[in-house]
C-alpha cells in the first residue's frame, strides 16, 4: 500500500460532549459514541437496526459518512471517530500495518458479497477475446475480484500473491485475453455501461434501486477475512460502549431487522444468527 492513505480530506469536526457533566466522558462509561462509515448500506443497516437499540441503553450517536474509505482510518487514528463500519479483516490489518494503529473487529456485520455483474451479456459463456473486465483499485478488493475470475479459469494467480499488497502483476490471462481496467470500487458499478463485465462490492448494489446481489452472474464464496466487521481501537475493547455496539450487532432484534429486509437478501449473516 503506498502513502495515499494518509491522506484525509472533509473530515466533519466531532465534538465528545460529556457524559452527565461538562467534562469529558472516557473510556467505560461515555454515553455519546461518533460512529464512521464509507458510503453504501452499511450505514443504512446501523441507522434502520442497531441505532434504536443504542439509544434505548442511553447513548447519543454521531455518525459520519465519508466520501471516501481511505479517511475513515486516519479520522479514528487521530480521534474523530471511535468506531468504523466500512472494512474487512483483511483490509484492517494492512491499515494497521501501514498506519502504525491498533484496531481490532469487535463483531461482524451482515456482509454483502462481491459479485460479477454484466448489462451488456445475460451469460458468462459470452466472455471472449478482448473482453473489458473492471476490478476494483484497492489491493483487498482487487485480490478478492480476482479470486472470482480464477475460479472462473478466466485467469491464473501466482502462488505467491499477497492480499494487503496484492497488484495485478501476479496475476496473467488464462482461458481469454481480457482487458482488466483498474477503477474506483464505488465506480464500477456506474460504468457498466462501458465494459463487459465488472466485479462489483455487494454493498453497491444492495444500496441500488432495481438491483440485487442474487442478479450477479457469478458471486463470491466471501471467506471470513473479507467480511465485514465493526473496527474499533483496541484500547477500547473492555468498555462498556464497545461492548454493547458489539451486542447490537449480534441481537435477535437486529437479526429480525436484517431478515425481513429483502433488500439484504443473499447477504452473509453473522454465526450468532445460524449456529
Amino acid at each position: 500500500m503506498n502513502k495515499r492513505w494518509i491522506g484525509v480530506l472533509g473530515i466533519s469536526g466531532l465534538l465528545l460532549a460529556g457524559c452527565g457533566d461538562s467534562g469529558e466522558a472516557s473510556g467505560e462509561d461515555k454515553k455519546e459514541v461518533r460512529v464512521g462509515f464509507g458510503v453504501g448500506t452499511y450505514e443504512q443497516q446501523f441507522k434502520e437496526g442497531i441505532l434504536p437499540i443504542l439509544e434505548e441503553k442511553g447513548y447519543k450517536v454521531d455518525t459520519t459518512t465519508f466520501s471516501q474509505n481511505m479517511q475513515l482510518n486516519p479520522a479514528m487514528q487521530e480521534g474523530s471517530i471511535d468506531a468504523s463500519i466500512f472494512q474487512s479483516t483483511a483490509y484492517m490489518e494492512g491499515i494497521n500495518e501501514e498506519l502504525g494503529m491498533d484496531m481490532t473487529g469487535i463483531a461482524f456485520v451482515p456482509s454483502a458479497p462481491q459479485g460479477l455483474y454484466s448489462v451488456h451479456h445475460q451469460s458468462l459463456d459470452e466472455v471472449k477475446d478482448g473482453s473489458t473486465v473492471g476490478l476494483p483499485n484497492d489491493p483487498v478488493n482487487q485480490e478478492r475480484a480476482v479470486r472470482i475470475l480464477e475460479e472462473l479459469g478466466w485467469v491464473t494467480v501466482s502462488d505467491d500473491a499477497g492480499v494487503t499488497d496484492f497488484n495485478l502483476n501476479a496475476v496473467e490471462n488464462a482461458d481469454y485475453d481480457l482487458d482488466l481496467k483498474v477503477l474506483d470500487p464505488a465506480q464500477i458499478l456506474v460504468s457498466l455501461q462501458d465494459i463487459d463485465f465488472g466485479v462489483v462490492n455487494g454493498n453497491y448494489i444492495a444500496n441500488a434501486p432495481d438491483r440485487k446481489i442474487t442478479d450477479a452472474l457469478k458471486i463470491e464464496n466471501t471467506p471470513e477475512q473479507h467480511r465485514i466487521v465493526v473496527t474499533i481501537e483496541e484500547e477500547n475493547a473492555d468498555t462498556q460502549w464497545a461492548k454493547d455496539l458489539k451486542d447490537a450487532y449480534e441481537s435477535e432484534e437486529f437479526q429480525e431487522y436484517i431478515e425481513s429486509n429483502e433488500q439484504y437478501d443473499g447477504f452473509i449473516l453473522t454465526e450468532e444468527w445460524t449456529q
